[in-house]
């Protein structure tokens, strides 16, 4: 699976583009502020429908423009694939080959990617919703049924949250069902994405720092979880129905999978808070390849993937253990200064494309 060809309009500073790339890897190079990033954003809003840097879809569309399309074409499953995006202020249009889907949500699994970016460092020093984020979207790109019960949790702990806050406990016995049905997949879906993820990461960082550092990941629930998965519903519904005075003093759901975490430890200590910055980038790359790796032995094929700014991720002498594993991961896009453009994939021969003030002048 790759990425063939792009065409991006009213995309950022993009107002009118077409790029083509080698299914191998792609160095994206310019001077800052020229668009480099923004491209790697529209490849990454294939793959999910959200941008990895802004929470409203209107940021994406250029200034002075009422709408953005995206279309994309791809190799996948041994045929040449269309996905097309529309947005505006009113609608949403998804359509994938020649079948409209109705939510940007339908886009995940359709084109599966992972993506390192300067600020995945929240995936360490941030607040346990970047972490879960990270999950919620790594499982979801494999397992559409995650999506659906990930939506359903939400929704039905709106409705328990509104009568918490109306002092009233008419019917909130049916919703905590609801959750606890949909609680139950979310929290074992997680800890075996977390269990599949461990060893791949603690793998990668043993490259990356050439033995030196040693991470464990495990999931930390807020929730005391039963060894019997069987019991996990009945369990849920009996721990919200114990904590409703609580919850119903306080106004809302206190515990639950949307108050989960992903612990990230570094030579057994907590990497928030005893790892360098240099350390904690090397935790989060070591947990994007792995992701890539898991990734692509759930979809069956190698997703794409992103390295936004790959001058800052890691130090020289990481860099150097990741720039010899580059072509194991077949389709890369790079973004990187234009003054290392000379020396920045010795050997590697990477597809190049300059960017200049939203032009792609080659590519």
């Amino acid at each position: 699976m790759y990425l063939k060809r792009l065409l991006l309009r009213n995309f950022r500073n993009y107002s009118h583009a077409e790029v083509t790339f080698s299914p191998f890897i792609n160095l994206i190079q310019g001077e800052n502020g020229q668009g480099k990033t923004n491209l790697l954003e529209a490849v990454h809003f294939l793959s999910t429908g959200r941008s990895f840097r802004a929470s409203s879809l209107s940021d994406l569309i250029s200034f002075g423009e009422h709408f953005f399309y995206l279309e994309a074409e791809f190799y996948k499953d041994g045929i040449t694939q269309s996905l097309k995006i529309y947005y505006d202020e009113n609608a949403r249009k998804v359509q994938y080959n020649e079948t409209a889907h109705p939510t940007l949500t339908s886009l995940l699994g359709i084109l599966p990617s992972t993506l390192l970016s300067p600020d995945d460092l929240s995936l360490v020093s941030g607040n346990p919703s970047e972490r879960r984020r990270f999950l919620d979207i790594h499982i979801a790109q494999t397992d559409p049924l995650y999506v659906h019960h990930l939506a359903r949790y939400f929704k039905a702990m709106k409705q328990r949250n509104h009568l918490l806050r109306s002092k009233s406990e008419s019917a909130i016995g049916a919703w905590e069902q609801t959750m606890a049905a949909s609680a139950s997949y979310l929290v074992l879906k997680r800890r075996q994405a977390i269990a599949a993820l461990k060893l791949p990461t603690a793998e990668w960082m043993r490259i990356l720092s050439r033995g030196k550092d040693a991470i464990d990941i495990h999931y930390q629930s807020s929730l005391p979880i039963p060894q019997n998965e069987q019991e996990l519903v009945a369990h849920f519904q009996k721990m919200w129905q114990r904590n409703r005075p609580r919850d119903m003093l306080l106004g809302s759901t206190q515990l639950g999978p949307h108050r989960d975490d992903l612990c990230i430890h570094l030579t057994d200590k907590p990497a928030k808070t005893f790892s360098s910055e240099g350390q904690k980038r090397s935790c989060i790359s070591a947990l994007r390849f792995a992701e890539w790796g898991q990734m692509a032995h759930a979809a069956g094929a190698p997703p794409l993937l992103g390295i936004d700014d790959f001058g800052i991720q890691l130090d020289k002498e990481r860099q150097i253990q990741l720039k010899a594993h580059l072509p194991k991961f077949n389709q890369v896009f790079l973004t990187s200064p234009l003054a290392m453009q000379n020396d920045f994939l010795e050997g590697a021969s990477p597809h190049i494309l300059t960017i200049e003030n939203g032009l792609i002048l080659s590519g």
